[in-house]
């Protein structure tokens, strides 16, 4: 039995064999492999195949005169295609600080640092005062986020040994600034859980389906949440403000063709005010809420606790929120009395949100316990 040896510096890789045109440079038969009395008469036989793909191949077979079993061996070889260029690697963009505001921050605190100190100024307030001046450089150009830049600063100040450690780090044992970063994580978990907008929208489907309602429920809505979302962009911004344009178009009020007076304008206009009243109502509705209880602390060494601050607005807020919107219905009034699209749609999103998910009911949870 014939054994085929197939040596190549190339992968073949032929698509069909219909695309091989086979030549015989000595022959006009087809290429034959099979040991007969032909191929033992005639001791080699060169052959070329061409192929598309590949160019041409020249195959070579050869017969031994042994009482062994004729052998035929075929060397096969193929023009190595044109080496395809090498794209280049596109560029890693820097991931670290940018380097031009942070040589700027640097460069504020050390020309300072080795400029003389006035009279009457100790070295080491000076030399705290080129920290704390780098450091509203670089936030002002955010070379790396805020808080990353602070600690920067802080750092600074501890390796300087212009402050000791438990100096720099005292305002973290405080828990005005925990409350506040709470409040914050707070904000970040209704919006990511959906549980605000969900909020928002059971309001407006209970008492939207007059304009005056509508205000009313997305007044007293934004003001439920005030207390767990202490920044009033993230609350009024975040939140209401893409439902208030939903509510709009759904009324036919859009801006710029001149139906902004139909309810949008008034809408509007309402929410924007009544975000400042919800804003004071909660120590935790505003991030200055805390600084100013720290302040009177301070001041007249009186301690503002969350109950205290909220007994002493919730009358005040709760009957502006009342009349705030009321009164403006009257001087701004919306052409449009009535708004049954609004709860419409409210319930269209509530039923594309479906019941609430574990997520938003951990988020309710959660806000309970620590109220």
């Amino acid at each position: 039995m014939a054994s085929l040896a197939l040596t190549s510096t190339v992968n073949l890789g032929f698509r069909s064999l219909h695309n091989c045109k086979i030549r015989n440079s000595k022959l006009s038969s087809p290429l034959n492999l099979k040991s007969n009395d032909q191929n033992r008469r005639s001791p080699s036989k060169l052959y070329s195949l061409s192929n598309p793909h590949l160019g041409s191949l020249s195959i070579k077979t050869a017969t031994h005169n042994s009482p062994l079993p004729s052998r035929t061996l075929i060397k096969a070889s193929a023009a190595t295609p044109a080496a395809v260029p090498a794209q280049p690697q596109p560029r890693q963009p820097w991931q670290g600080a940018a380097m031009k505001p942070l040589m700027a921050s640097i460069a504020t605190g050390i020309i300072l640092w080795f400029v003389p100190q006035p009279a009457g100024v100790t070295r080491n307030a000076w030399q705290l005062l080129s920290i704390f001046l780098a450091t509203i450089v670089g936030i002002i150009t955010q070379p790396l986020p805020l808080g990353a830049v602070a600690l920067m600063g802080l750092g600074a100040c501890v390796l300087t040994k212009t402050l000791t450690f438990a100096a720099a780090f005292s305002a973290f044992g405080d828990p005005i600034p925990w409350l506040i970063a709470l409040a914050f994580f707070f904000a970040r978990g209704f919006i990511k859980t959906g549980l605000g907008n969900r909020i928002a929208y059971q309001f407006v489907s209970l008492f939207g389906s007059s304009s005056l309602g509508l205000g009313y429920s997305l007044v007293f809505s934004e003001a439920l949440l005030s207390p767990a979302i202490p920044s009033v962009s993230a609350r009024a911004g975040g939140i209401f403000l893409p439902l208030v344009k939903s509510l709009c178009v759904a009324c036919g009020s859009n801006v710029g063709d001149g139906t902004e007076h139909k309810l949008g304008s008034w809408l509007m206009l309402t929410c924007f005010q009544t975000s400042v009243i919800s804003s004071s109502m909660f120590l935790t509705s505003m991030a200055a809420n805390p600084l100013s209880a720290n302040l009177a602390h301070g001041a007249i060494n009186q301690t503002i606790g969350w109950m205290d601050w909220a007994k002493a607005a919730i009358v005040p807020g709760l009957v502006s929120l009342i009349v705030v919107p009321l009164l403006l219905y009257v001087i701004y009034p919306p052409s449009v009395k009535s708004s049954p699209d609004a709860p419409k749609l409210a319930r269209e999103k509530l039923e594309k949100m479906g019941p609430m998910s574990q997520n938003e009911i951990t988020m309710a949870a959660t806000l309970l316990l620590t109220v």
